[in-house]
């Protein structure tokens, strides 16, 4: 461990690193929103944002658009 005096977004990021290798990726971002919270809601945003596309549909778009920059 280093007594380096990092910059704020180097300690941000080194920091939420060491939170996901020690908690997980899921649990990390929970642990997060304890000292966080806001208004966002990711799952109302994310159903108004991303299409309603079942994993079937999904795969055929992107095989459409591979084939396309073929």
């Amino acid at each position: 461990m280093s007594d380096e005096l990092l910059n704020p977004s180097d300690l941000r990021d080194r920091g939420f690193k060491a939170l996901v290798a020690a908690l997980g990726w899921v649990n990390a971002v929970r642990f997060m929103q304890q000292f966080d919270r806001s208004d966002y809601n990711y799952t109302v945003e994310r159903h108004q944002i991303l299409p309603d596309w079942n994993a079937g549909e999904l795969v055929a778009r992107a095989q459409q658009v591979k084939r396309k920059s073929n």
